[in-house]
């Protein structure tokens, strides 16, 4: 098992077919899941799963699903388009993570980047 960086090949596709809205107050619900070690992640994964995502021992920090993600619409930057969502903090929070996945919750939970720690 192995969690790799990269944005997922089926985002690529749906950002073609209009699936997603970053817009900050009008734009999709993101939500970003922590995964353990034994979580395989990467180009190919299409879609948010409780399959590895990591447990809370503490009981209140994380919970399942991952927390929502605040957008920042978004812009050109030289030549490159950015989004940017506001840090997400978890305080008093008991667990270990190996990585992460970032999906739209408003469209079926489809993924949209892993991220490798």
């Amino acid at each position: 098992m192995a969690i790799t960086s990269a944005i997922c090949t089926s985002f690529k596709v749906e950002v073609l077919k209009g699936v997603h809205n970053f817009t900050a107050t009008s734009g999709n619900t993101f939500k970003i899941a922590l995964y353990d070690s034994d979580a395989t992640l990467g180009a190919s994964t299409t879609s948010f799963s409780t399959s590895e995502e990591i447990t809370n021992t503490s009981g209140t920090a994380y919970t399942s699903g991952g927390a929502t993600l605040t957008s920042v619409t978004p812009v050109a930057s030289s030549t490159t388009a950015v989004c940017d969502f506001s840090d997400v903090s978890y305080s008093s929070a008991s667990f270990t993570a190996n990585g992460a996945l970032i999906y739209n919750s408003s469209a079926s939970n489809v993924a949209v980047c892993a991220i490798a720690f």
